[in-house]
């Protein structure tokens, strides 16, 4: 008998009485834990079809079945396809912040739902679900990675292979925040790498690369240039947020 499941029903009544659950992003008393006011979703910026099926960029009109932007033909990313649950702004940035720089990791189990609904069948079809890792140093510093975080709910919600083991950050970085495209780009280059054990588990695999946000890409675009080299056979990235000047 699962007494600690019966345990949980029986007090969450009363924890809610003391505790009442209140929206995670403007903190009003809601229905449920967990969970965003109506006034908060309604102002949430989905990314939604019809969108880039490369970049995820949302498309001002409806240019038809698997339309490519015009970025992406000029510039093909090294990943197979990004996917992201909506614009990195208002709420969504007030949600990334929580979890990223106020330690809310209660936020993770929320996020990581939308996560899965976003990426489009990516985490259904995946053999493995891999964290962007933190340096030693810096995940020290912060006593978790945001990353890992959403990256574990979302494989045990799905029931994939979580695997922070297969990919590491071997070089320390700056933080990517204030600088730009190309300095971004210098930044990472080289700071990830596989493990020489894991790269037999990683030939021919398709992998869902978890981030929180994704800026202009430079990050998980080094990361994959890792796994790839190690014979990853797809790679989707999978973030909550991406920032973006609007729709194309």
């Amino acid at each position: 008998m699962d007494w600690a499941g019966i345990l949980r029903r029986i007090s969450a009544p009363a924890v809610d009485l003391i505790f009442p659950p209140v929206c995670s992003g403007c903190g009003r008393l809601t229905g449920y834990a967990h969970a965003v006011c109506a006034s908060c979703w309604a102002g949430m910026p989905f990314i939604e079809r019809p969108y880039c099926e490369v970049l995820g960029l949302p498309f001002a009109y409806d240019p038809g079945e698997s339309a490519v932007s015009p970025e992406a033909i000029a510039n093909p990313p090294v990943f197979d396809r990004l996917r992201s649950v909506a614009i990195h702004e208002g709420i969504v940035r007030d949600l990334v912040h929580g979890l990223k720089y106020r330690d809310r990791t209660d936020l993770a189990p929320m996020m990581a739902e939308w996560m899965i609904r976003a990426s489009d069948g990516a985490v259904a079809a995946a053999d493995m679900i891999v964290p962007v890792p933190l340096h030693a140093l810096r995940l020290w510093r912060r006593k978790f990675n945001q990353a890992a975080e959403l990256a574990r709910v979302i494989a045990e919600r799905s029931a994939r292979a979580y695997r922070p083991d297969v990919l590491r950050r071997i070089k320390r970085t700056s933080r990517q925040v204030g600088l730009g495209a190309r300095a971004r780009e210098d930044n990472v280059r080289g700071a990830f790498a596989v493990p020489e054990g894991a790269k037999r588990e990683l030939a021919g695999k398709r992998i869902v690369l978890v981030d929180d946000v994704y800026t202009t890409g430079a990050t998980v675009a080094a990361a994959t240039r890792a796994l790839k080299r190690a014979g990853a056979g797809d790679v989707t990235v999978l973030t909550f947020a991406r920032a973006m000047s609007g729709p194309i």
